[in-house]
Parts: structure tokens; sequence; C-alpha cells
């Protein structure tokens, strides 16, 4: 997200090579694939060359089924976080069926909350008190590192995962009736007025870190759809 330094993009494209990946995509970047990006990229030029740049998150993540970031800051409202080892292992087994996208902040501030808020679990880097902050290829080095590793352990092992899930981007119209069903449904207890948000919130966090197959996403189309038939008929 926003790379700033081009060294880091360079950087970050060499960590991939060295883990067997490919695929790199800049969001909004603040810096250009310049000579310094080549000469850090070493002999990962190629992954540069090929780099999709988008202007925007939603663009960038559109045809995923499973979004993952990665933080080191941890905390109750930022959803499920898994350990990188855990992590990984989960994003492996479920990329053998379905586009994930794992998303790396800025190298100042790391991921802003609206794109914390887009991901269905987070992975998380701690490091020491003293020094916490990584350097951002450093942490696209282990993620990789990681998942590679996660491949080795899992090669030969089923998976038990069999189909294909939703996209983000057809996920979306989903997440879109949430809030005029809690609506309808006058789901509203009190003492709590921003239960609605907390309850779409958390449905998009588990949603996210499972996924949906196209047919469970129709069935909650379908489900949604008959609420809102019977309500409207009811009043």
């Amino acid at each position: 997200m926003e790379t700033k330094e081009p060294g880091n993009i360079g950087a970050s494209a060499r960590a991939l090579k060295n883990m067997g990946f490919g695929n790199l995509c800049l969001v909004n970047p603040g810096a250009n694939i310049d000579d310094d990006a080549r000469r850090f990229a070493r002999n990962a030029v190629d992954i540069l060359k090929s780099a999709d740049i988008c202007s925007c998150l939603e663009d960038a993540v559109r045809d995923k089924s499973i979004i993952a970031g990665t933080t080191r800051r941890t905390g109750r409202s930022r959803g499920i976080i898994f350990p990188a080892e855990s992590g990984c292992k989960r994003i492996y087994e479920l990329s053998s069926t379905s586009k994930v996208a794992i998303l790396f902040g800025r190298e100042d501030r790391g991921l802003l909350n609206n794109e914390i808020e887009e991901c269905g679990f987070l992975v998380t880097l701690p490091a020491s008190t003293e020094q916490p902050s990584l350097n951002l290829a450093q942490a696209v080095l282990i993620i990789a590192y990681e998942l590679s590793r996660a491949g080795e352990i899992e090669k030969h092992n089923e998976t038990g995962i069999c189909h294909k899930l939703a996209s983000h981007e057809e996920l979306r119209s989903l997440y879109e009736r949430m809030p005029e069903l809690l609506k309808l449904l006058d789901y509203n207890p009190e003492g709590d007025r921003n239960i609605n948000e907390k309850i779409i919130r958390n449905l998009k966090h588990l949603i996210g870190r499972a996924g949906l197959t196209d047919w469970e996403l129709r069935m909650l189309h379908g489900l949604f759809s008959q609420i809102e038939r019977k309500i409207k008929g009811a009043g």
C-alpha cells in the first residue's frame, strides 16, 4: 500500500522471487520503479516489470476471495489475528482453490483502519518492543518464507477444500444488503447504539476468514430476500 521507497519495492520483489513467488501488486505507489528499485531487485527485475499497479485497494482485490493483512499491532477491534506461521498455513490452504491477497502497509504507518476492515484476518509479525517496526521488504520476506514452508509441509496432504470461493467483488453485494436487513429486523439492543456496525464488521471478518462458495453466496442472498419479503409483507 502506497510504497514510498523505490528500494523497498525492489527488495520486496527480490524477496518474493527468493521464495518462489512472482505476483506483486503496488497500490497507489508513491515511488516509481526506477534504477534504485531495479538495483535492489537484483535478479528479480522480471517481477518488477510484471507488477500490477492499481490506483486503489478496491481495484487490487476485486477478483480475490480472501484478503489477509499484515500487522505488528494487535487489539480486539482488529478482528482475528494469527501468528505468521499459522496464518500463512491458512493462506496456503485457501490458495489451493481461490485467489488470496496479502496486504502490506506503508513504511511509516502500516495499514489504515479502513484497509484493515477489508481483511478477513490479519497475520502478525511480533518483534522486540525496543524496535517493533520491520522494514517492508523484511516483512515480505518473512511472510513469503512462511508460505513457502507451509507449501513444503502440506504438499502431500489433502487440504479438505474442494470448492472455488466467491470473489471479494461478489461478496461486496452481500455486505451492502446487511445494514438494510438489520434495520428491517429492528435489531438494536438497548444500551449499544453501534451494535449494527459491530455485527456487520464481525460478519465480514467471519466470512473473510473462511470465504463463501458460489452456492453459499446465492443461498445467503436467497435467505436475505425471503426475510425481506416476509417482513415487508407483514408490515
